[in-house]
């Protein structure tokens, strides 16, 4: 089906001169000796003797680099600057120097509001997240109330200030964060202004609604606008409406960001619907976390991919990001058909006898064109991760399956009743993608990273949660990498740092270049590793040394020194105040 669109894509792009996916500045940039014009002569921090991987691609080589304030001022072989005129000195002998990496699939929204230590995710070399798949706590509204409670005092402060996009991310690096953040407008968020939680088509007021907060994101400092529409109610986004709000972001220099309609069964079509909303558009897009799920569909995958580099062979600026494991990880109310939650009826039609027959019959009967997770995973291979209710804390790690054999009662039964009786979507982990697989991806050259984890503090634990949001990175350089080859280190980098910045129009980050922002990690390639496990997910990367933003070290000889110099960082297109 996907070769049957070409033509048609190609007549749509007639004109455009979109930018290639996965595209990064050019290899090469400042030379190793260049420094900024105005360098007296003095930094704040001097890092010596490692080997400079500076994001663009190019080989590693030895090299020095000087920080002043928040900016690198010099990058210099070993030797020419006197280490005498550095107030502090990094020795980096055996060591690689880099670029912070940037998390394009950040879940952190409201976490750095309580806690912005961010260990989880500096001890993997992240030094910016980008926020924002489906869901943002801002902007707020009538039909768009606040998602957490803080007390009475700053909720009331909350629901007039948060009006703007802005003023969540502006709150977050006020209260002190240790890594930049910067967001996506959530595309369901967005929905959500002009049709609340309803089904259905919006009419010329509400998408003016829709097109008008857009817009306000964009000119907050938003990146683009990421929907995820498998979850209701961005499941229920029509392909129209997502045209017409990727044309606003385009406008400001934005993307269109999507969690595919299908990431199984019907992943050709929704393909298809993502690359259609990009040509109309002229929006990039960008596909978040690429999988194949479901033991049945991994062997498209070589064609699904194929396809994809078709479509981007035309003229179309699409590419991805990945987490590099082989399990997902959502809520159990993605096993329900997304009819169940509208209206914000959820518990109201588990509880129902009539409606619970109808959600078992098209949970257990043929595919239908939502993802039931519950399916592609097997009720074997689904795990409980995190539940509210405490009489359900035994549970977590077990299966469903092992749930519905406890209780006696078919797996469809056990979902409903511990989504029902725990108030809560349920946190799962689901087993469903290939090996194979993740290792086809991590090849492709526009292939980016992203955790899909929040930046959890190590030190208060919590539930079994997917073991990404601690382990991305350093899976990627020490296994991927190191052990089995699949991609060079260099290409790690560049996909990880300069790639991922430059995706997102975000300036002056991402590489190791005089003039750029000191987000600068030093690690070492031989011992870099992931400690993460499924049994055991709040262990933090093994190798990581030392780890700047915006000059300040946040990670030193490998503990984390609790400074907090974290900014907001801002899309393209962006409006002066």
């Amino acid at each position: 089906m996907l070769r049957t669109l070409l033509p048609v894509l190609v007549l749509l792009l007639v004109g455009l001169t979109l930018p290639r996916a996965g595209s990064a500045p050019v290899a090469g940039g400042e030379e190793v000796g260049v420094h900024l014009a105005n360098d007296p002569g003095t930094w704040d921090v001097l890092v010596a003797g490692g080997t400079v991987v500076d994001g663009t691609g190019r080989p590693g080589r030895l090299a020095d680099v000087a920080i002043r304030a928040d900016r690198i001022v010099r990058i210099a072989p070993p030797g020419r600057m006197d280490p005498a005129l550095a107030l502090d000195i990094i020795d980096a002998s055996g060591l690689v120097v880099a670029p912070g990496f940037v998390d394009l699939n950040g879940q952190s929204d409201w976490l750095y509001l309580s806690d912005g230590s961010a260990g989880a995710k500096l001890f993997q070399g992240i030094t910016t997240e980008i926020m924002g798949e489906s869901t943002t706590p801002a902007p707020v509204g009538r039909n768009v109330p606040l998602a957490q409670s803080a007390g009475a005092e700053t909720d009331a402060r909350r629901r007039e200030e948060w009006r703007s996009f802005g003023a969540w991310l502006e709150e977050m690096e006020a209260s002190g964060v240790a890594l930049n953040v910067g967001s996506f407008v959530g595309g369901t968020t967005v929905r959500r202004h002009g049709m609340g939680m309803a089904e259905g088509t919006p009419d010329r007021a509400a998408m003016d609604t829709m097109r008008a907060v857009t817009a306000r994101a964009m000119e907050d400092g938003a990146f683009g606008i990421a929907t995820a529409l498998i979850y209701p109610p961005g499941s229920w986004a029509t392909t129209e409406e997502l045209e017409e709000l990727a044309g606003v972001v385009a406008g400001y220099g934005g993307l269109y960001v999507t969690h595919l309609r299908s990431e199984s069964d019907f992943m050709e079509e929704a393909l298809e619907e993502a690359f259609r909303i990009g040509a109309r558009s002229g929006a990039p897009v960008e596909i978040l976390h690429l999988k194949v799920a479901g033991r049945q569909n991994w062997p498209r995958t070589e064609s699904l991919l194929q396809s994809l580099d078709s479509v981007r062979a035309s003229g179309l600026d699409v590419g991805a990001t990945l987490y590099p494991y082989t399990a997902a990880s959502t809520g159990l109310t993605a096993c329900f058909p997304p009819w169940v939650q509208a209206d914000g009826a959820l518990y109201r039609n588990l509880a129902d006898p009539a409606a619970r027959d109808r959600i078992r019959a098209e949970m257990t009967g043929p595919p239908g064109r939502w993802e039931n997770w519950c399916r592609l995973a097997t009720p074997e291979g689904s795990r409980i991760a995190t539940v509210s209710n405490p009489d359900h804390v035994r549970w977590v790690g077990s299966s469903l399956a092992e749930v519905a054999e406890e209780r006696g009662v078919h797996w469809t039964e056990a979902a409903m009743d511990l989504v029902l009786r725990d108030r809560s979507r349920v946190g799962m982990i689901y087993e469903a993608m290939s090996e194979d697989g993740v290792r086809q991806k991590l090849a492709l050259d526009w292939v980016r990273f992203g955790t899909d984890g929040a930046g959890f503090n190590p030190r208060a634990g919590g539930g079994r949660i997917h073991p990404r949001a601690y382990g991305s990175m350093p899976r990627i350089l020490g296994h991927y990498v190191r052990e089995e080859g699949v991609l060079t280190l260099e290409e790690a980098v560049r996909r990880g740092a300069g790639s991922a910045a430059h995706r997102i129009g975000l300036r002056d980050r991402g590489i190791l270049r005089p003039g750029y922002h000191a987000d600068v990690i030093v690690f070492d390639p031989q011992a870099v590793e992931e400690r993460a496990t499924w049994e055991r997910p709040h262990q933090v990367g093994a190798g990581m040394h030392h780890v700047f933003v915006n000059g300040v070290a946040v990670i030193r000889d490998g503990e984390e020194t609790g400074a907090r110099p974290g900014r907001f960082v801002r899309g393209p297109g962006t409006t002066e105040r």
